[in-house]
């Protein structure tokens, strides 16, 4: 199929990574494959790209997308295992890596995948097929309260109390499978006034796609391993759309970066700081007000890239 979507960031996430022609490249969240082919411009036929995707299908799209490119590997995998799958192909360290978190454009385009409340489809949400928990399990299964919190942290929807009350109420009269039928519960547990602000059930479709696929409790972690996955002056960047995950992304760099507590008189350190690398953008790179016009997906993008260091021992 084709993708409708354009990248996000697309050249901003080019300089960032700092592209050597003979390099060897990630990109952690392959999907339609936007950024990597861009990548693939720039790599010689020494340089490798490694694309990374728990979505099967996304892998076979974008195996089609890149198929006049010879110096691609392709693995079915999730980016919270990095360093595993690199070690599975006797990889240690490479010399960037790209996460493009949150859903791909693939997935948001594929109608049956129930990603979209726009269209009515099963209640699935998976990204990758193989797992067994799903959307409408979620939504059938967990308590009003658990429901609740999912909306409201990683929605940050002011009435998750009312949807998870609403919910819980109608899958006692009959099992909720569609996303038609949650988008009239929503609908019903947003009052009028409040719904000016884009769809009333993009926020707690949102919410329960990160719980689906476990999308931020990992992330801190990811990003260690990444680093750790990197070569010396090698650079990380990761585009977030969540306020909870660039939050980890921010505190992960921060981390990795280190800070020594020594007082400034001593002359040498004695608290032990170990650095890995540096924040290369205090700030987060935003889109152009151009992309945000173009793409109206781009609009919550926050792009940090974080360097390793050249001298480590």
């Amino acid at each position: 199929m084709e993708f409708k979507h354009k990248p996000v960031l697309l050249q901003e996430c080019i300089d960032g990574l700092k592209i050597k022609k003979n390099g060897i490249y990630v990109d952690g969240t392959l999907g339609g494959a936007g950024h990597s082919s861009e990548i693939l411009k720039q790599l010689s036929n020494q340089g490798k790209l490694i694309g990374i995707d728990r979505d099967e299908e996304a892998l076979l799209a974008a195996k089609k997308k890149l198929q006049n490119y010879q110096n691609v590997i392709y693995l079915h995998g999730n980016h919270d295992n990095i360093k595993e799958l690199l070690q599975d192909i006797q990889i240690q360290q490479v010399d960037g890596i790209l996460l493009d978190l949150g859903v791909s454009s693939y997935q948001l385009d594929e109608k049956e995948r129930g990603f979209s409340y726009r269209q009515d489809s099963t209640l699935d949400m998976r990204m990758d097929q193989t797992q067994k928990l799903t959307a409408e399990e979620v939504v059938n299964e967990y308590s009003e309260e658990k429901l609740a919190t999912i909306i409201e942290q990683y929605g940050e929807e002011k009435f998750a109390r009312n949807i998870a009350k609403n919910i819980v109420k109608k899958r006692q009269l009959e099992r909720i499978q569609t996303t038609k039928q949650l988008v009239e519960i929503i609908q019903k547990s947003i009052p009028l006034s409040k719904q000016k602000e884009g769809h009333p059930a993009k926020r707690t479709f949102q919410a329960i796609r990160i719980e689906v696929n476990n999308e931020i409790e990992p992330l801190k972690e990811t990003i260690k391993q990444c680093i750790d996955c990197l070569k010396e002056g090698g650079r990380l960047c990761v585009i977030t759309f969540h306020s909870l995950e660039d939050r980890a992304v921010k505190q992960a760099y921060i981390e990795a970066q280190g800070k020594c507590t020594c007082p400034k008189d001593l002359p040498y350190c004695i608290c032990g700081c170990e650095s890995q690398g540096k924040i290369v953008n205090k700030k987060p790179i935003l889109p152009s007000k151009e992309e945000q016009q173009e793409n109206t997906r781009s609009k919550s993008a926050k792009l940090r890239i974080f360097e390793k260091h050249h001298n480590e021992k």
